[in-house]
């Protein structure tokens, strides 16, 4: 057994077998105890209503085997007498990987959590599902942010010192993720502000359409000729949108010109003629209705009413029944419509 005695890297032989077998019994009990409690969790989730079980299943899949391993092999590096650096440097790696996987489990439960949370809170509210997504981003983007400044401050780097010797690299950086970060922040705009929500109907410069998707970066609109349109959240923040979605109304302005063989009675008849015919229709009103010129070729009257639905169907079913309702009672009134005429008078000449 002198073999055993032999020694290596200041262990004997038995020493780091010893070692090897405590860290195949550490793993083999971590790996035991995550199928343990996997199944149990797996179990209870089948039998409740609750989504709380589910998450934490999805939470507990993520768990690395290299993790393990490697917190096994600190555990069991205890029974060796290593150098100081080489316990220094295994007790950092430990502490990081630590960290690691904690921040892995952290980030699952953000990317698991907040659906369970947009389900509750926000009772099926699409609109506000970019502000959770949004949310959800930053929150693992300082997770991890905060993970690795806390593995560098372990292994003995100066994070103050870092943050500022990249200082120059940070503007590079910012300058590079601008648009990203534009876009981003747009998308909370757009969500808490509120210019537009899902299945609104916009028009934005020379794009008009329904909105199908806010996202983090971009905005779907399914445009009137069925195509989808992706914009940039930033490019919509700044251009001008109008949305008529949130109208309560929509207002009609027309002319109607007539002849000039019309009898004065009869221009007297037309405003009111009008105004009992949009009057009946349930969903307009009547503003007002006047003689207003006297054209080339007609004598125009200006009409205005308001349709009272935001519906553009609806908007042109009822400016179809009025307008053809003052077809028929013009046509019953012998009222003529103008039209564009010339009329030549010709002088014939005296005789030569």
């Amino acid at each position: 057994m002198d073999f055993l005695n032999i020694q290596w890297y200041g262990n004997s032989i038995q020493r780091w077998i010893i070692a090897g077998i405590l860290t195949f019994l550490i793993l083999w009990g971590l790996y035991i105890l995550k199928k343990i409690i996997f199944k149990s969790l797996s179990a209870l989730a089948q039998k409740t209503d609750t989504e709380l079980d589910d998450m934490l299943v999805e939470v507990l899949k993520k768990t690395k085997f290299i993790c393990l391993l490697i917190f096994s092999l600190y555990l069991s590096s205890n029974l060796l007498t290593l150098p100081e650096k080489a316990t220094f440097i295994l007790k950092n790696i430990a502490v990081a990987v630590l960290l690691f996987q904690v921040a892995i489990w952290c980030n699952a439960l953000i990317t698991y959590g907040f659906p369970y949370i947009v389900k509750r809170k926000i009772d099926q509210d699409t609109a506000k599902l970019t502000l959770f997504n949004t949310l959800a981003f930053i929150g693992k983007l300082i997770l991890w942010s905060v993970v690795v400044l806390m593995i560098l401050d372990n292994f003995g780097i100066n994070v103050t010192t870092l943050v500022a010797g990249l200082g120059i690299g940070g503007v590079a950086v910012a300058l590079a993720v601008q648009n990203i970060l534009g876009d981003l922040f747009a998308s909370l705009s757009i969500v808490l502000d509120k210019p537009f929500v899902l299945g609104d109907f916009i028009v934005v410069g020379d794009i008009l359409g329904t909105v199908e998707k806010i996202g983090l970066k971009t905005t779907r609109i399914r445009s009137l000729s069925g195509e989808l349109i992706i914009v940039s959240n930033n490019d919509l923040l700044s251009s001008r949108i109008r949305n008529y979605k949130q109208m309560m109304e929509r207002r009609i302005l027309f002319s109607i010109g007539v002849t000039y063989q019309t009898p004065a009675e009869k221009l007297e008849l037309i405003p009111k003629i009008i105004n009992e015919i949009i009057t009946k229709e349930e969903l307009a009103r009547f503003d007002r209705a006047h003689f207003k010129s006297y054209g080339d070729f007609s004598l125009n009257f200006e009409i205005v009413y308001y349709v009272l639905s935001p519906d553009y169907n609806t908007y042109m079913d009822v400016q179809q029944r009025i307008n053809l309702e003052i077809y028929r009672r013009f046509e019953k009134e012998g009222i003529e419509f103008a039209y564009p005429t010339q009329t030549l008078f010709i002088e014939k000449g005296g005789e030569s």
